[in-house]
């Protein structure tokens, strides 16, 4: 398991990979694809938009966007784990080590209808936090309304030792 920063080295490879999440979240969120048969890739990668890639024994097998609002502020933008690699906690490995790498708070958001989605980061917050996290829902500007969970690395981190 190796995870690595997106670049122009790979930023093909997240695109290809980038392919699934869109279809899979298409009907969700109502998008469809170009006239070539490829979805917008929303957030673009770069400026304050970082992508990482898990590979696993040399295959990629999921991607994150994470937005870094301030030196210590981070929202998951995007987060896909191909189909074949979710067993294992594959996907729960990948982002908790993201967290530490990453530290600060978080915000992760799941658009209505999700609700696989929201079973994951409920189960991947809670285990990461000790439970030690916010979630609500609101009605954000681009998705609708959502349901959101917030937390803060170092409390979560002291949570948990206690």
């Amino acid at each position: 398991m190796k995870i690595v920063k997106v670049d122009s080295s790979n930023q093909q490879v997240y695109a290809n990979l980038y392919q699934g999440y869109a279809a899979e979240f298409s009907k969700i969120i109502g998008d469809k694809p170009d006239e070539n048969g490829l979805f917008e890739i929303y957030p673009k990668i770069g400026n304050r938009v970082a992508g990482y890639l898990l590979y696993i024994d040399g295959v990629p097998a999921a991607l994150t966007a994470i937005e870094e609002k301030s030196s210590d502020e981070f929202e998951i933008c995007d987060f896909y784990v191909v189909p074949y690699f979710r067993k294992n906690k594959v996907g729960k490995i990948f982002i908790s080590r993201l967290f530490e790498r990453l530290k600060g708070a978080w915000e992760i958001k799941q658009v209505a209808g999700a609700d696989h989605a929201v079973k994951f980061w409920r189960d991947v917050v809670s285990d990461y936090t000790s439970g030690n996290y916010v979630e609500d829902e609101y009605l954000d500007d681009k998705w609708g309304l959502v349901t959101r969970q917030c937390f803060n690395h170092l409390s979560a981190r002291l949570g948990s030792n206690n």
